[in-house]
């Protein structure tokens, strides 16, 4: 299993880089970013960094969305980092929440979405794509270019879509019961669509959050500590009750129960422990949804996790221990997963 790390680009960038630095000095092997040009600093122009002072990680946002960069820029910038430092991107893509919402704009459609994965990957390869009804080709870009497509899913629609199009199917949760199920959905989608299902890469991305034992104190402020996790993922699901209903058999109960009591978002919070508008969500979300405890609870879910197909879990690290997380992973948990791999 491999493991990535997730920020936000808050200023100041040098903060990013170095617990970048940090995240790969300790066997990370990944370096995701939040997009959202107008809540954060512009992700892009800090990778440049990071691969410049890194020699193995591969970065990328979790994720950009086909709505706020036109798809040739996207392209472009993609090739032109992977042109300066070895194919060591990857694009994490979706429908587009905080990017968007915050622009005052709707999320794209799941076609849109399908569309600019094809159109983004082909480009940052070199090969030519249609763009607005104009074949377009990046000259400059060289052979043996690549660029992995990952989109974030949870919706019956997004997860067939994933399937079809994707390289990576990105899962906002650690829910072991729904990341069984929407694996499940992405890879018979793949093989409906005539693709090889062991060929998509599953990163399940999540808050973990490390306490020195597991006495409720302990447990009880790592909680607060990523209790902004459940309302993050419950815009999404928000977004699919208004589609399916909350009885729907399209989606399962385990993911639309929790929001019943939700009442609104203020995307100023977004993404940060404190949030207040996340005081719906229970505990039991929080422990099904992130990582909390000690190292020896991490490892225990992580290899569950591992043994459902996935193959990355990406740290989401907004909260009070961002640097004890990293370094805890490095020493106690990826070490401990690697041993029983």
């Amino acid at each position: 299993m491999d493991f990535g790390l997730v920020l936000q680009t808050d200023p100041p960038a040098s903060r990013v880089i170095s617990l970048m630095k940090r995240a790969e000095r300790n066997g990370f092997r990944y370096g995701w970013t939040f997009d959202s040009a107008v809540l954060w600093q512009e992700p892009f122009v800090i990778y440049s960094q990071i691969l410049a002072q890194t020699r193995r990680l591969t970065v990328g946002p979790m994720v950009t969305n086909p709505g706020t960069r036109t798809w040739e820029v996207t392209a472009s910038t993609f090739a032109t980092l992977n042109d300066m430092y070895g194919n060591r991107t990857v694009c994490g893509i979706g429908r587009g929440d905080s990017a968007m919402r915050v622009a005052g704009r709707r999320p794209d459609t799941l076609a849109r979405v399908a569309e600019a994965v094809r159109v983004i990957r082909a480009l940052a390869r070199g090969e030519e794509a249609e763009v607005d009804g104009t074949p377009l080709r990046l000259p400059w870009v060289r052979p043996g270019a690549e660029l992995p497509v990952w989109m974030a899913a949870y919706g019956p629609r997004a997860l067939r879509t994933a399937g079809e199009v994707a390289d990576g199917f990105i899962l906002q949760l650690a829910d072991p019961y729904l990341t069984a199920y929407m694996v499940r959905a992405v890879r018979d989608a793949a093989a409906a669509a005539g693709r090889d299902p062991s060929g998509i890469t599953v990163c399940v991305a999540a808050p973990a959050y490390v306490t020195e034992d597991d006495s409720p104190g302990a447990l009880a402020h790592a909680r607060e500590q990523c209790r902004w996790f459940g309302g993050m993922v419950g815009n999404h699901v928000a977004d699919l009750v208004a589609k399916y209903g909350d009885r729907s058999e399209a989606v399962p109960r385990e993911l639309t129960d929790y929001i019943k009591a939700r009442e609104g978002y203020d995307y100023a919070h977004h993404g940060r422990s404190g949030n207040p508008d996340t005081a719906f969500v229970p505990d039991d979300v929080v422990d099904r949804f992130c990582l909390i405890g000690p190292p020896e609870a991490h490892v225990e879910k992580l290899n569950a996790l591992r043994e459902l197909g996935v193959d990355q879990f990406a740290v989401y690290a907004m909260h009070d221990a961002q640097e004890r997380v990293v370094d805890v992973y490095g020493t106690a948990v990826i070490p401990a997963v690697a041993r029983t791999s």
